[in-house]
């Protein structure tokens, strides 16, 4: 299915809306994990949108736990990111929240902070949890671009499951 810039709005609000609904009424439950087809399917998705713009990116999906399901390495791609794209991933699974989150409350300063001390954490936007009625079932983290492009890669991949 093709995504356009406007779908993948809808979900950079959608994850956005998913934080500020995580600070008023508390974390997003965890799901049945993410199957492999499904991994697939969102690997497919973010790939198809990391082709069409002509970035080389590693594609990680996770688990409810942060643990590897599938992961997809594009031509070209650095071998740095194949780690970066994990902790992404990673990271928004197992906080409940996208990268991008911590990346901002690092960014504030202050009690912000405290993302430094956080074991495992990767403050760098592209990872995006993965959400089936309701509940997070994994998530997908990107690496290869620059983290803006990779979040847009991410969230391609997370609409598959819409």
């Amino acid at each position: 299915m093709k995504r356009t810039g406007a779908s993948l709005v809808v979900v950079a609000a959608a994850c956005a809306a998913a934080t500020l609904v995580h600070a008023q009424t508390g974390p997003t439950p965890y799901g049945p994990t993410i199957n492999l087809d499904s991994a697939k399917k969102v690997a497919a998705a973010s790939a198809a949108e990391a082709r069409k713009n002509n970035w080389p990116v590693v594609i990680a999906v996770v688990d409810t736990h942060g643990e590897l399901v599938y992961l997809e390495r594009l031509d070209n791609t650095q071998v740095a990111s194949i780690k970066i794209a994990e902790g992404k991933a990673r990271t928004a699974a197992r906080f409940k929240r996208p990268s991008k989150a911590l990346q901002d409350a690092l960014a504030g300063g202050g009690a912000g902070m405290r993302i430094l001390a956080l074991e495992g954490a990767v403050a760098v936007e592209g990872g995006v949890p993965l959400m089936a009625n309701g509940a997070i079932i994994g998530a997908v983290g990107v690496s290869g671009v620059t983290s803006e492009q990779d979040a847009q890669v991410a969230a391609a991949g997370a609409a598959a499951m819409k």
